[in-house]
């Protein structure tokens, strides 16, 4: 069997309260099953990682073991519309990243009105972009059209040699100014039925209004996901949080480094995402201004370079290399606490997710990551997914 290394930045999406990648989509006719799946084996030949399972390799380091044991494709029935469905979790068998279980899982859902796809797949093997090239591969594959194979060179991501002093400890706040992560207590596992899920819409014309009025006041050029992110920023855990003025909130986002390392391909099959993550006392949140928030969100982003993605991976490789492989699920992406994190994943491309019933109708994302904003397209400018913790109620 082929076996995979993981990279120091997959390794962190292993383990329990991992947060898969899990996203439905709704289609206004049927997908012929049998064609389905004789099309996911060939875009599986492609994907190798994406039909596997986590080994140890080392009292360090997992491996993606290519297996047909790897991956899990169901077909149910149902005779409620996913319009109708309030709980649409029904749609999905959710991925565990753990040991000999399937890293990829797959729902396809019979309805009155049609099919509906689940497919969760374990963030250790994904990104977001990575994701959506496998979703829209599969669906080309199944069209009969021409495909760009993909590259999984992830042996590129683990540092040969560590640069820093081996016989220094990491330390939780290296961990945090090195790679953005928090190293916290043991993640729990997500009971999905707690989860509370909030829908915000902004239109093209609100969002030009928002930043004309942060970019007045500043000479900076900043974009539209500085100031959604910054006003998700101040509303969300203002809402959430009793917190004193002194207490520290954080706000994360994660950063693509396929434009930023060089040479990498822009194909890369992996999880290929840096955390960018700046702090500010929960008093001072309370009374800054749009504009100073979008411009330390745009300074988060902006430090998140070359060098900065390097130093983050060897800090990770480096900190599991003193502790041991249990260490990351002590590893936590969004502060348990008093943190935010927003993805923006605008551009996504959920109409090449077509298959002979069409491109979806209607999608939802369910990925359980509480604290966790995404921002997906809308209509007419974009739908902000907020997965709101559960005290939040």
């Amino acid at each position: 069997m082929s076996t995979y290394p993981l990279s120091p930045i997959d390794h962190i999406f292993t383990g329990v309260g991992s947060y898969p990648i899990e996203f439905v989509f709704a289609y206004d006719g049927v997908i012929e099953e049998e064609r389905l799946r004789d099309t996911l084996n060939e875009t599986l030949c492609l994907f190798p990682p994406a039909r596997s399972k986590l080994v140890r390799t080392s009292e360090h380091a997992y491996g993606f073991e290519v297996s047909d044991e790897g991956i899990h494709f169901e077909t149910v029935s149902s005779s409620i519309n996913f319009d109708d469905q309030e709980y649409r979790h029904t749609y999905i068998d959710p991925v565990d990243s753990v040991e000999d279980e399937p890293l990829t899982r797959i729902r396809l859902t019979r309805t009155p009105k049609g099919s509906v796809l689940g497919v969760s797949m374990s963030h250790a093997v994904v990104d977001g972009f990575s994701y959506f090239y496998f979703l829209s591969t599969w669906a080309r594959i199944f069209n009969g059209s021409r495909v760009l194979d993909p590259v999984h060179n992830r042996e590129v991501l683990i540092p040969a040699e560590l640069q820093r002093d081996t016989s220094t400890t990491i330390t939780r706040a290296d961990v945090l100014d090195e790679a953005g992560l928090f190293w916290e207590s043991r993640r729990e596992a997500i009971a999905r039925d707690q989860l509370v899920w909030e829908t915000r819409t902004i239109s093209r014309e609100a969002m030009n209004a928002l930043l004309a009025e942060a970019q007045k006041d500043s000479d900076l050029r900043l974009s539209h996901n500085d100031v959604i992110t910054a006003s998700l920023w101040k509303d969300y855990l203002g809402k959430w949080e009793s917190l004193n003025g002194d207490d520290t909130t954080y706000i994360s986002c994660p950063v693509d480094f396929r434009r930023i390392l060089k040479p990498f391909a822009p194909n890369y099959f992996g999880c290929a995402v840096s955390l960018a993550t700046t702090t500010l006392e929960y008093g001072r949140l309370v009374d800054a201004s749009l504009v100073d928030l979008a411009l330390a969100v745009r300074a988060n982003v902006a430090a998140a370079n070359a060098a900065y993605v390097r130093r983050s991976l060897e800090t990770l490789e480096a900190q599991r290399r003193q502790e041991g492989l249990s260490v990351v699920e002590e590893m936590h992406v969004i502060h348990p606490h008093a943190g935010l994190l927003v993805t923006n994943l605008s551009r996504l491309p959920v109409d090449e997710v077509a298959f002979d019933a069409g491109p979806p109708i209607a999608y939802e994302i369910l990925t359980p990551a509480p604290r966790g904003a995404v921002v997906l397209p809308g209509q007419d400018g974009v739908e902000i997914r907020v997965c709101c913790p559960p005290t939040s109620r």
